[in-house]
């Protein structure tokens, strides 16, 4: 018998080590768990909701334009938002009520169209925010209730965790790349 529970606990061991090899790589590197809290991204992102955040491909390429990421406050690291890439490095994003027009450095400006915003989260504003290099402008799909690069200023690269990848939880949600949207643009 005690030979059995020896046994069991050196078995037990090495598997802890080896699942620990495992996923501490994995969670640090690939991916990791995000709750979503507050209604800041209503109604594409209820609060409670659990995602996996894919922290590994942004390593290969860069955000996009609907791109639903994950990123560091810029004034507290500690804690986490999500929401969308609105504008991108070099561009000037100007908020002209209802609209937002994006002007690049070499191509003629253009209306981003919105499908993901319910009409009752939409608030005219108006404000320009010229992009340097390494810079986004974030924006959440609630726009009433959404702290974003319109109050605290433009994200650096080096905020970004990583994007949406899996919604998990709720069931009745399970979504892969929930909220991805690829912007149609309509040009001036």
């Amino acid at each position: 018998m005690e030979r059995n529970t020896g046994k069991f606990v050196d078995d037990f061991i090495k598997f802890a080590l080896i699942a620990l090899l495992i996923i501490l790589p994995i969670r640090a590197f690939v991916a990791q768990p995000f709750i979503v809290r507050g209604a800041s991204m209503i109604p594409t992102f209820q609060s409670g909701e659990y995602l996996i955040v894919d922290q590994l491909s942004y390593r290969f390429h860069n955000p996009e334009r609907g791109d639903v990421i994950i990123l560091r406050y810029p004034k507290d690291e500690k804690v986490f938002f999500i929401k969308r890439v609105i504008g991108l490095p070099g561009e000037t994003v100007e908020l002209l009520g209802e609209s937002i027009v994006i002007q690049g450095n070499d191509s003629p400006p253009v209306t981003i169209e919105e499908p993901y915003i319910a009409d009752d989260r939409i608030q005219n504003e108006y404000g320009v925010y010229t992009l340097g290099e390494g810079e986004y402008f974030v924006m959440g799909d609630n726009r009433i209730e959404s702290s974003d690069s319109r109050s605290w200023g433009v994200l650096k690269r080096d905020g970004i965790v990583g994007r949406a990848f899996l919604r998990v939880l709720p069931p009745t949600r399970l979504d892969l790349f929930p909220g991805q949207e690829t912007h149609n643009e309509t040009s001036l």
